[in-house]
């Protein structure tokens, strides 16, 4: 009985080809847009946490100040100093390195070709607490970083614009009015979860940049790797007090500096992310509801202009429940159908969407086979009504109706 049943409730719509279609047309809205969402959420989250991680596992960053700024409207608070770095080090259980950084921008120029860009000056500690692999060539030695030599390693995006592309590993670039032997190229990382190109940097020993770009021994950002073995908040309280100790903060009187530790960054934003993931494909699930409730319109619709067909089918012998079934089994079909174009439009969707966000594309089964079957849950939710109005019709009435 189910396999006819199923055979003229695809006959039914098949007659009324447009009308179906504008049934589903909610339906359809409702998936995609659930599926689209909640997929590119997740990309998203994904994305930002392949960021934070770039910035490396079980990492504090140290920065003056209060915030990423100064805080409120007194004075500059005081850089760090090369002693604060050794200190950290040398006193701090459960360190495994600190990199201390000095940036300034500049403009690089190679044979005619040039570009403005970020200096970093670090030492070699960067690439062990903040792991960021060689395409081509080495990182500097540890004469090359005491001596502060003009050797510096380049990102991809300065690669491309001085270079062409081409091989810049032992070339001689100027930055500014000093030349510099290119020794390294980064691997590519792409944008940065706040902004900004992360691959448009030159990297140079911290020596180097003070003495021929600064001019001081300031340092405005330390990063600490901690042992995995050490809880990074015990890490961060015993940083907090050696470096209130070191700037003579004594009493109630507030830090001068901030520590950040990457995963409670990485927590945060995660978080933030998921939760608007949640409310989009909340606000789009509406639209499912919508989706149900012009089913049911149009199926009442459908009851009304087959009256009569109903009342010959009662009358030569169909039971109520067959009837029920036939318009039940109509609506399920819609909604199913619905729920079918709505998955094929979603992937469409993310397939054009997440090159613009630059996140990558994943296919969550999951999300798919729940938006499908509350597609089919609607269809019976929403068709139970008109088909249960169309099995209780009396037989006799059905037939004298016009």
């Amino acid at each position: 009985m189910f396999g006819t049943t199923f055979i003229l409730a695809l006959r039914s719509i098949r007659r009324h080809l447009l009308r179906s279609f504008l049934t589903t047309l909610g339906i359809v809205i409702g998936v995609a847009a659930v599926v689209a969402m909640v997929t590119l959420g997740k990309a998203t989250t994904s994305a930002v946490q392949q960021q934070i991680a770039a910035l490396g596992t079980n990492v504090l960053q140290i920065r003056p100040g209060q915030g990423f700024g100064r805080g409120g409207g007194g004075p500059r608070p005081p850089d760090f100093k090369p002693e604060d770095v050794t200190a950290i080090e040398q006193q701090v259980a459960g360190v495994t390195a600190v990199a201390p950084q000095a940036s300034t921008a500049a403009t690089a120029i190679y044979e005619g070709a040039n570009w403005s860009t970020t200096i970093q000056g670090t030492t070699n500690a960067v690439f062990t607490v903040q792991p960021w692999p060689l395409a081509q060539g080495r990182t500097w030695t540890v004469p090359e970083e005491q001596a502060g030599k003009a050797v510096c390693i380049i990102g991809n995006t300065v690669r491309q614009n001085l270079f062409r592309g081409g091989d810049a590993v032992g070339r001689r670039m100027r930055i500014g009015d000093i030349s510099c032997d290119v020794i390294g190229v980064l691997t590519a990382r792409g944008q940065a979860g706040f902004g900004g190109d992360q691959d448009d940097t030159v990297v140079m020993p911290i020596k180097a940049v003070q003495r021929r770009f600064t001019g001081s021994r300031d340092i405005r950002l330390m990063l600490v790797g901690v042992d995995q073995a050490y809880s990074t908040t015990a890490v961060q309280a015993s940083i907090s007090d050696l470096l209130r100790e070191r700037r003579n903060i004594t009493g109630t009187k507030q830090d001068d500096f901030n520590i950040f530790d990457t995963k409670q960054i990485s927590d945060t934003l995660t978080g933030t992310t998921t939760l608007l993931t949640r409310i989009v494909a909340a606000v789009a699930a509406i639209s499912l509801v919508v989706g149900g409730i012009g089913i049911m319109n149009i199926m009442l619709v459908s009851v009304t202009e087959r009256t009569r067909e109903i009342g010959i089918r009662l009358a030569i012998g169909a039971v109520a429940n067959e009837v029920l079934m036939q318009f039940l089994v109509e609506a399920v079909v819609l909604s199913m159908l619905g729920g079918l174009i709505g998955l094929v439009l979603a992937q469409l969707v993310i397939a054009g969407a997440t090159p613009l966000m630059q996140v990558p594309w994943t296919f969550d089964p999951t999300i798919n086979m729940v938006a499908f079957a509350i597609a089919a849950a609607i269809g019976v939710v929403f068709g139970y009504f008109p088909a249960r109005r169309a099995a209780g019709l009396n037989p006799i009435d059905a037939l004298r109706h016009e």
